[in-house]
């Protein structure tokens, strides 16, 4: 088999043993164009073979004649060659098909003609014609210079912003039953108090628990 040179070098050979199928990819961004299937066919050829092969080796096990079948399956045998041994015939058909998918792919893609790659629609600038490596279009880049502008206006800011320097002292809640740190429920952790204010009977304002006056009225508790 002659080796088979795409109109770009980036693309891939799906096909199969049934059949031919073929992506192509763009050179900037390797998105891929994938050809419709083409079936082989050498493969049908080989399906209808062993097809009848087994029909007449079920007719031949009823009546006893063996030779037919026996020598239909040696004739299936060269057809049924895997795909890494296919028959000159198939390879034929796969360059044959693979001129026939590159047309159809050449429509999806563009040559650029100051870098002479091969890219899609996508990276294609129309106005221009070239490709958007060479020749970006005005407003993505526009579009791209302000948001980047906007962020690091956003990053100056910040860094212009003056931060809380002060100390934050950590405070536990002593319990007044067994006199330990209680946690943050509303029960002790360690004797299960109820760590709820108790509230001055006076002015009925809450007090800190443990505390022998009123903070409010100075009323005793």
């Amino acid at each position: 088999m002659s080796s088979m040179i795409g109109f770009t070098s980036n693309f891939a050979d799906n096909s199969t043993e049934a059949g031919f199928q073929f992506t192509f990819y763009c050179d900037t961004c390797r998105e891929g164009y994938k050809t419709r299937f083409m079936e082989s066919a050498t493969y049908k050829k080989k399906k209808f073979f062993k097809g009848l092969g087994d029909m007449i080796g079920v007719v031949a096990q009823l009546t006893g004649q063996t030779g037919i079948g026996g020598s239909l399956e040696r004739g299936s045998d060269v057809i049924s060659e895997r795909f890494s041994g296919m028959s000159p015939e198939w390879h034929k058909e796969h360059e044959a098909a693979f001129e026939q998918a590159q047309n159809e792919a050449k429509g999806h893609f563009k040559r650029c003609p100051k870098c002479n790659k091969w890219v899609c629609e996508t990276c294609w600038n129309e106005q221009e014609g070239l490709c958007v490596t060479d020749a970006p279009r005005a407003n993505v880049e526009i579009a791209a210079a302000r948001s980047q502008k906007m962020v690091q206006d956003i990053q100056t800011a910040a860094a212009a912003t003056p931060v809380f320097g002060g100390k934050i002292e950590s405070k536990q809640t002593i319990c007044a039953r067994c006199g330990k740190p209680s946690g943050e429920g509303k029960f002790c952790n360690n004797c299960g108090a109820s760590l709820e204010m108790p509230k001055c009977p006076a002015c009925g304002a809450a007090s800190q628990q443990g505390a022998r006056f009123c903070g409010g009225c100075g009323a005793k508790l």
